[in-house]
């Protein structure tokens, strides 16, 4: 299988109990079938303390069950892990082992990167010194299993490469370049599917309201927004554009809906103008929305139905924004 990631993938690592806002608070675990077999095996007060807290949430997945303050129940004082510590890493959840990391497969391919969710991996991609690149490498796994589109998956991947082209030309402000991803968004949707804008009229800052909230400081960014957007640091811009289009674009290939993907990464570049220009606002917005079933299903919706996410209306408020 060949593997992709950002060349600054392998430069991430957790720093545990120093983490100003740690994974393991504010969202419910999965507990995947392996890892639920595994501790099957276990006996003493580590199971003990295991069963006592795995649960079921409303759609029948197993859980584990949040403590006080929306914590992990084996998120400990030190801010660490005591099931890590008991009985190791490589036999926590699936979740925890591979947070903040995302895996995309696409038959012989698969693309892996960091998200904006982890603090550490959102200050790496904010802060980058050289562009958004990428790097690729073969190892022995077997090609994933798929039905994907054949045809439409290496058209979509022509297309990527074209967008990046477009976000990362910084002959243009990025404003300008944006707009251009958006035009080339509705020209590649037109070749590739049916996409009617809807006429929803959520206005622009409530959708980002999201009815699961995770960190109450997320609530705040948004009650708190500038009417005006900031002028903004282009290369973190491009950066948070960068991110949005390679963990993104390719799943086009499933819904046949490229425009909303593209869509993502221009309000990605918006929240940070009006809610704060920091990697810290990205990250929050990102672990609120991203990794909230609830939530992300909600802004797929939006990105389609809602007059106001719409290219035309998107493109006035890349023009309010000042660059430099």
């Amino acid at each position: 299988m060949k593997l992709i990631t950002p060349t600054f993938y392998k430069d991430f690592k957790c720093i545990a109990g120093a983490c100003p806002d740690s994974c393991c608070q504010g969202w419910e675990v999965d507990a995947d079938a392996e890892s639920l077999a595994y501790y099957k095996t276990l006996s003493g007060d580590i199971r003990e303390r295991i069963d006592s807290v795995l649960d079921k949430d409303e759609f029948g997945n197993v859980i584990f069950r949040l403590a006080q303050r929306k914590r992990c129940p084996f998120l400990n004082d030190e801010n660490l892990c005591d099931m890590h510590i008991a009985i190791g890493g490589e036999h926590t959840p699936y979740t925890c082992r591979t947070f903040p990391r995302f895996i995309n497969d696409f038959g012989g391919t698969r693309e892996l990167g960091i998200s904006f969710s982890c603090p550490v991996a959102s200050d790496i991609m904010w802060n980058l010194k050289e562009p958004f690149a990428f790097e690729s490498k073969m190892n022995s796994l077997p090609p994933a299993l798929n039905d994907i589109n054949a045809e439409l998956y290496f058209k979509l991947l022509t297309a990527r490469k074209e967008a990046y082209e477009i976000v990362q030309n910084r002959e243009v402000p990025i404003t300008e370049r944006l707009e251009a991803l958006l035009d080339f968004g509705v020209s590649l949707q037109k070749e590739i599917g049916k996409y009617k804008e809807g006429k929803g009229a959520t206005p622009f800052f409530e959708v980002f309201v999201n009815p699961e909230l995770i960190n109450p400081a997320w609530e705040d960014k948004v009650k708190n927004h500038r009417e005006t957007p900031e002028t903004i640091n282009s290369e973190a811009y491009e950066n948070i554009a960068m991110y949005f289009l390679f963990r993104y674009f390719l799943t086009a290939v499933y819904d046949n809906d490229i425009l909303s993907k593209i869509k993502m990464a221009v309000i990605g570049v918006l929240i940070c103008a009006y809610f704060g220009n920091d990697a810290w606002t990205i990250h929050l917005w990102s672990k609120e929305t991203e990794h909230s079933d609830v939530n992300m299903e909600r802004y797929k919706k939006e990105l389609r139905k809602n007059g106001n996410l719409s290219v035309k209306e998107l493109k006035k408020h890349l023009k309010k924004v000042k660059t430099v």
